[in-house]
């Protein structure tokens, strides 16, 4: 799909997505930029609440994959920052709007981080209001790929609301969001993580390279959807199960439900949702880069291997000390360093061209693939009820 020409390319229905896929390298470069450029403005605003509040409750907050870019990101960071003065919770758009009662506290300093591919959303603008209603110190920042969106207007003029614009090109057009998910979980990385400015420029290199590597190997993934199988199981431990989260979703996306999946933490996975594996599942588990977790991952591996059971087992992993036998979509151990979040956005392209190889294997179109028109690229048919 990558060496295919545009013209091959339309009749398949897959121009936009297998583009959009394709480009992601390139843009985290561009976000990184956009950071740098935005980094004198970041700090001077993070100062702001630091210096009127001992605490700040930080909210990651958005719908479908934009929620899981917060779980994606959130478990690395709790454990990057000082929860002393930042507390960090990750929840979904759908559930703040639902539940605003039981997350938005009058007399708690709340940081609301809104994550959005349009900005149009109903729940995003809607969890904005709630926020601003319940939340006597309230602070946003809002990181969306749409400069035009109702989110980033709202941002517009309030001195309390930073804006962070993605790159024009991370506002995918296709069904599925792709690099909208990896720019806004990148942004929130490099915003929050206290490494060093030449740590993260490393760090992105890295990605971006391993991310030219999925687009070179294309031909190994091919292989794995020729494989006969009829679900996906996605497993990780950390920041990698919400990636994981976020890979079955892709699947489902863009074969409209032709391919069931599952996903879990690898430890998790034993406690009753291993029996969705049968003969004709294949089974990825993104493999952490820590020591510690790598253990867990890597019995999980092993013991699907010895169970033969599943039609096919991948880990997806960089080399390390210790490595799985069997199938590996494997990386150089010049990545071994870089945490577990950031593999997200190279893994994820790995999850992304499965889920555009199945789409096409199962006859349907990426770039839209829901053939009622029952699900939409922007959520419609919400109504959202006044709160007292």
């Amino acid at each position: 799909m990558f060496t295919l020409s545009n013209e091959k390319l339309v009749p398949l229905g897959a121009s936009i997505t297998t583009t959009e896929i394709k480009q992601q390298p390139d843009l985290w470069a561009e976000t990184y930029a956009l950071f740098t450029e935005k980094s004198r403005e970041i700090e001077e605003f993070f100062l702001k609440l630091t210096t009127k509040h001992a605490r700040v409750r930080v909210i990651f907050t958005g719908a479908g994959t934009s929620a899981y870019v917060g779980e994606t990101v959130t478990p690395y960071l709790k454990g990057k920052v000082d929860e002393k003065q930042w507390e960090l919770l990750s929840i979904p758009t759908t559930d703040l709007v639902s539940n605003p009662y039981q997350f938005l506290k009058a007399d708690f300093p709340t940081l609301l981080v809104s994550f959005a591919r349009s900005g149009n959303s109903p729940e995003s603008v809607a969890a904005v209001k709630l926020a601003e209603q319940m939340v006597t110190d309230l602070y946003q920042l809002t990181i969306t790929c749409a400069k035009d969106g109702q989110l980033a207007k709202l941002a517009e003029g309030n001195e309390n609301n930073l804006l962070l614009l993605m790159p024009e090109k991370s506002n995918d057009q296709g069904f599925a969001m792709t690099g909208s998910y990896t720019c806004m979980a990148l942004t929130t990385l490099l915003v929050f993580d206290p490494l060093t400015l030449e740590e993260k420029s490393q760090i992105v290199k890295t990605i971006r390279h391993m991310g030219e590597s999925v687009i070179r190997r294309e031909e190994a993934i091919q292989e794995m959807i020729n494989l006969h199988f009829d679900r996906i199981i996605y497993l990780g431990s950390g920041s990698l199960e919400g990636l994981a989260r976020e890979a079955q979703l892709k699947i489902l996306e863009l074969t409209a439900g032709k391919i069931v999946t599952a996903y879990d933490s690898s430890l998790g996975f034993r406690h009753g949702p291993k029996s969705f594996v049968n003969e004709k599942s294949l089974v990825f588990v993104f493999v952490s880069n820590h020591p510690y977790t790598r253990k867990y991952d890597l019995d999980i591996l092993k013991e699907m291997q010895q169970d033969n059971i599943s039609s096919y087992i991948c880990a997806i992993a960089v080399d390390g000390e210790t490595n799985y036998d069997g199938n590996t979509f494997s990386f150089g151990s010049e990545a071994a360093s870089i945490p577990d979040a950031y593999l997200a956005l190279p893994f994820i392209m790995i999850g992304q061209t499965i889920s555009l190889l199945a789409s096409i294997k199962v006859g349907n179109t990426p770039d839209t693939p829901s053939p009622t028109g029952t699900v939409n690229r922007v959520v419609k048919g919400v109504t959202i009820y006044e709160y007292q």
